[in-house]
């Protein structure tokens, strides 16, 4: 059996674990079940699984076009963002050509660009946030495609509007930008640019979104691309493994558009943000100095004592997603879920 050489080099993607009994805090999910309408409209498509899913997921599509006052050939939607992540890689890198991201930053970015043979080209963080300056500095004739994750996983920290236009107005025209948007929703910070405003006057920059935090559907996989050219986001219809967004999926976030949905995700947002809040004035007021998210998520720089305080906060009955040497990221969860944390947390200061 021959299999290709990377493998063997290739990182593997860590999920958060779950342990029977104990808090679940390490993989950024929304602590809400699925709103009850949501819920209902998947019974109703499960009637229906004996069929295909729409493969273009036209509906979903246009409802998404719709919302955003976009044309529907600039959407595509796709298995999660992180499916359209490796879409994208596949549609615009070749295997002699680069892919840029900030480290550390969502870590399935190295794994992606490694199984399409690009190279990578990583860019430390400066003070947990994107150093967009020195992004500018390491573009060469064979960069091909820049994520930048704003706000970034796992530092919960996030780049400004105006930090962003001057970096996206060094960038040449044939490098495409993919402005990864996941927690786009827990923003809170006013000089945070929505990457949908700014598609018109750059038409080399994609916004990535998702389903499944805010809106709670990470069990089903569905996300979607807004571009600034259509070609792009055709691009990533090309490389869609066929019929790959269920037809669940697709129930669930059209549902999940609606009116009365909307309404109530915002509340549930509005919670976590609240509590995202007070978990941070917590933490500083025990002596913790995290950099200030604006996630549904925090992180702990603690160097070579990561391993030793996710540890402790296991025995505690509190699961957290370490990266070893390096820090912890907690997911920001209900009140009660957040107060075990915190006396958790307060036990390992």
């Amino acid at each position: 059996m021959h299999l290709r050489p990377v493998l063997a080099s290739l990182p593997a993607y860590v999920p958060g674990r779950t342990v029977p009994g104990a808090v679940k805090l390490a993989s950024n999910e929304s602590p809400y079940p699925a709103l009850p309408h949501v819920v209902s409209r998947i019974a109703e498509a499960a009637n229906g699984i004996n069929r295909y899913p729409d493969n273009g997921a036209v509906a979903l599509t246009e409802a998404l076009a719709a919302k955003y006052g976009v044309s529907p050939e600039r959407v595509a939607v796709g298995c999660g963002s992180v499916s359209l992540c490796t879409q994208l890689v596949q549609a615009v890198a070749d295997a002699d050509e680069e892919v840029m991201f900030a480290w550390r930053s969502f870590e399935a970015y190295p794994i992606l660009s490694a199984i399409s043979g690009a190279s990578s080209v990583q860019v430390p963080l400066k003070d947990y946030v994107h150093d967009l300056d020195s992004m500018a500095e390491h573009i060469t004739g064979k960069t091909r495609l820049i994520f930048v994750c704003n706000p970034n996983n796992p530092t919960g920290t996030a780049v400004t509007r105006e930090a962003l236009l001057a970096f996206l107005r060094r960038v040449p025209d044939d490098v495409t930008v993919a402005l990864d948007e996941a927690y786009r929703e827990y923003v809170r910070d006013p000089e945070v640019a929505d990457g949908l405003t700014l598609l018109d006057a750059h038409p080399n920059l994609i916004v990535l979104r998702t389903f499944s935090k805010a809106y709670g559907l990470a069990g089903l996989r569905v996300g979607y691309a807004v571009a600034s050219d259509p070609l792009l986001a055709s691009a990533l219809r090309q490389t869609q493994v066929p019929f790959s967004i269920s037809s669940l999926a697709q129930a669930a976030a059209l549902a999940s558009l609606e009116p009365e949905a909307e309404t109530q995700l915002l509340e549930r947002v509005a919670g976590v943000v609240g509590e995202r809040d007070r978990v941070q004035g917590e933490l500083a007021a025990m002596g913790y100095d995290i950099p200030p998210s604006q996630s549904n998520f925090v992180w702990f720089d603690l160097g070579e004592r990561t391993a030793a305080w996710a540890a402790g906060c296991e025995e505690r009955g509190v699961i957290v997603r370490a990266f070893a040497g390096q820090g912890a990221r907690v997911t920001i969860s209900s009140a009660d879920e957040n107060d075990r944390f915190l006396a958790a947390a307060a036990a390992l200061i």
